[in-house]
Order: structure tokens, then sequence, then C-alpha cells
């Protein structure tokens, strides 16, 4: 590739384990699901956009539903720390396998 072409990234994505004090449940078609990983999207203009997937608190494969995180202190936290982590550790990857 030459070195004046820009290089088009369309995505930056991180999953990120939600810890078990921070895990809350939602209910979507009447079941319930218990939230477990945040997805973190960084957005064009610099801004990150989360969604919380989880599995029926029932148990069972069910299916992996998305939902809106919630506006909390301690999960926004967390999104800043994973985005950061994930920050660093992009900036030091060592290349192809």
């Amino acid at each position: 590739m030459s070195s004046d072409a820009a290089v088009d990234v369309s995505a930056l994505a991180i999953n990120v384990t939600i810890p078990e004090g921070l895990r809350w449940t939602d209910t979507r078609r009447g079941e319930e699901f218990t939230l477990s990983t945040l997805n973190v999207r960084l957005l064009p203009d610099g801004r990150l956009a989360t969604k919380a997937y989880g599995r029926p608190t029932g148990g069972g494969r069910g299916t992996y539903v998305s939902f809106p995180v919630p506006d909390r202190p301690e999960l926004a936290a967390l999104v800043a720390e994973a985005a950061n982590r994930a920050s660093a550790l992009w900036a030091a990857h060592r290349g192809l396998g």
C-alpha cells in the first residue's frame, strides 16, 4: 500500500465482560435476560456507543439479545476503562502472526 493513501477503517469495536457485581437483568418478549457482555464501538466522531448482551436468566441457549446500557456511573467507568485498555493493546500490537 502506498504511504500517501489513507486507510479507511470502517469499524472499531471491543467486547467487554461485565463484572459479576455490575450485571443486571432486563426483559424482552416476556423473557428475562442477564446482561454479561458489552459491545463498545468507537464512532467516527470519537464518541463511544454501547450495547449490552446476555442470555436467558432461566438457562438454556436461547437467543443472544442486545439491550441498551443503563446510565450508571459504574458502567460508564467500565466502558471508559475498557476503551483505554483496548487503545493500549492496539498501540502495542506486534503485527500479523
